[in-house]
């Protein structure tokens, strides 16, 4: 599987979705622990992700949370768990895992579904500024 470096976790997003990258941005911004490493869907990392958890791009196309002990989160579960780890205020919205992920993946769903018509589309990948090239993987 996909090697990182001690007690790092990889956030997998839809390179090309404004609203992915803008939070990618706010991540990167609120991460004091250095918690998070970066790749986007469309990178050979992403694409080896998604291949060896047999993931359906047309079910799930926008952020995914990998930890080598845990293995793949999606959805609103990855979400959430990045918010925990982004400490006060961002944590606090984990009391959202009280609502069955059934529901939560409901409203995920639409945001997802909708992402490029509010928000826009790139048309290719972001590329990070030198000072952030250490969070991205390839």
């Amino acid at each position: 599987m996909i090697d990182l470096p001690k007690h790092k976790k990889l956030i997998l997003f839809d390179g090309v979705c404004n609203l992915c990258n803008s939070s990618v941005q706010y991540v990167i911004k609120h991460d004091k622990k250095d918690v998070f490493l970066f790749a986007a869907l469309q990178s050979d990392i992403g694409k080896q992700l998604i291949d060896a958890y047999n993931i359906d791009t047309k079910k799930t196309d926008s952020i995914l949370l990998y930890t080598p002990e845990q293995g793949l989160d999606y959805k609103s579960t990855a979400a959430l768990k990045i918010a925990y780890h982004l400490g006060f205020p961002n944590h606090v919205l984990c009391v959202f895992f009280i609502v069955p992920p059934f529901i939560r993946n409901r409203v995920y769903d639409y945001i997802a579904k909708n992402r490029y018509k509010w928000y826009g589309k790139k048309e290719a990948c972001m590329i990070p500024t030198p000072e952030l090239k250490s969070k991205f993987l390839e």
